[in-house]
């Protein structure tokens, strides 16, 4: 995988989102490597334990975009909503499993926007789904999942509130 490639191409999708929205709503954009994979997260430092350091805080809950050698064999750029280590979140009082089954609860009535979308996963993984990589237009459906999340993202939110 050529990293420089897809950190540059995912770089001009960030820039393309509307930033206006995303700070509204207080929503971050962040763009980099982890691991073997180059991605684009969107995050609300208010859903980490560390908001100074949410990116990497030991527990928060993120939307992600990426591509690895894996994924670009089988043509897909994938994405997903994590939710990593809840029960340490400041304020709140959660069980992942009990979290999980709520967000994806609320999550059935947008699942048709979200192309080969799965929730039959375990609690840290809220949701998971991948678009078919189009070498042509591939920056266009990262644009519009990444925007697609705008839809969701008070999902998280009010699925949070119910454990405080």
């Amino acid at each position: 995988m050529d990293a420089n490639f897809y950190l540059e191409n995912f770089q001009k999708i960030a820039n393309q989102l509307n930033k206006n929205i995303f700070s509204e709503r207080n929503i971050e954009i962040s763009v980099g490597i982890y691991v073997d994979s180059v991605f684009l997260k969107l995050y609300k430092k208010s859903w980490s334990s560390n908001p100074e350091a949410a990116l990497t805080a030991n527990s928060r809950i993120f939307f992600s975009i990426w591509v690895n050698d894996a994924t670009l064999k089988k043509q897909q750029i994938m994405y997903n909503i994590h939710a990593l280590k809840l029960r340490n979140l400041k304020g709140y009082s959660i069980q992942s499993r009990k979290f999980a089954e709520s967000f994806r609860h609320s999550f059935k009535e947008f699942e048709h926007n979200w192309p080969n979308v799965s929730t039959n996963h375990g609690p840290l993984t809220l949701m998971e789904g991948f678009l078919k990589m189009d070498s042509t237009n591939f920056q266009d459906e990262i644009l519009k999942i990444a925007n697609n999340f705008l839809e969701i993202e008070h999902l998280i939110d009010e699925t949070l509130n119910q454990f405080k």
